[in-house]
């Protein structure tokens, strides 16, 4: 039976708001979501390759969709261009272009600093406080490439407003890949303000694999594309 997997953000938790909306949509439509802590409870020593180890854990090598929100998103999109068990992805703000953008977001002095001392302070969100993050984040994600060039069905939801993810890294990343459609939203990056509408194109887009899942072919509204812009 198809897996359902919800990857969080980066510094997030498997208790973030997106996450347990989404878990509940799903109880009610008689599936489980799974939502594993991607930092596997050591955000010290966080690592793309570790997060990868984690999803494959849940993942099993069988069937399953996978669900990401920020660097979820991106770590969705690398997962799924290296297993084919993947069906289909939804990616709603991804963090695509990660390795180079992460670094973009320091000077040279401050990576420095970053690696000279080891760690440096970041704000986890799941915690909502100030963690620890090691340099290894750093060193290990320029291992992979910015923009994963998975095949499988993808549905990106970004909005417009987005100040941390800006939305033309998902609409330039879709306008090369049939096999991805776009679906932009007048909200921010958290896009905690549109979580129905989120969840309206979401299963929409998931309908084939949540009725095999269910086998229950009359249970959904009938699919319709979500057309990008």
């Amino acid at each position: 039976m198809t897996r359902f997997i919800y990857l969080h953000g980066f510094a997030s938790s498997p208790q973030s708001g997106k996450a347990q909306f989404y878990r509940k949509q799903f109880q009610q439509l008689g599936l489980e979501l799974e939502i594993p802590a991607l930092d596997a409870g050591d955000f010290r020593n966080l690592t793309i390759t570790g997060q990868l180890v984690v999803i494959e854990s849940a993942a099993g090598d069988k069937p399953c969709v996978l669900i990401g929100s920020s660097l979820g998103g991106y770590l969705a999109a690398l997962y799924a261009a290296r297993h084919s068990s993947v069906q289909r992805l939804v990616l709603l703000a991804p963090a695509l272009r990660f390795p180079s953008r992460w670094r973009e977001r320091y000077s040279a002095e401050d990576l420095a600093l970053w690696k000279q001392n080891g760690v440096a302070s970041v704000y986890h969100y799941g915690q909502q406080r100030d963690a620890q993050l090691g340099y290894q984040l750093m060193e290990d994600s320029i291992k992979y490439e910015d923009d994963p060039d998975f095949r499988q069905p993808a549905l990106i939801l970004h909005g417009t407003a987005d100040p941390v993810v800006p939305v033309g890294i998902s609409t330039a990343f879709a306008s090369s890949r049939p096999n991805v459609t776009v679906r932009l939203f007048a909200s921010g990056h958290e896009l905690n303000d549109v979580l129905e509408d989120l969840w309206e194109e979401t299963v929409r887009f998931l309908q084939p694999v949540i009725q095999e899942a269910l086998a229950s072919p009359d249970l959904l509204p009938p699919m319709i594309k979500c057309e990008q812009g």
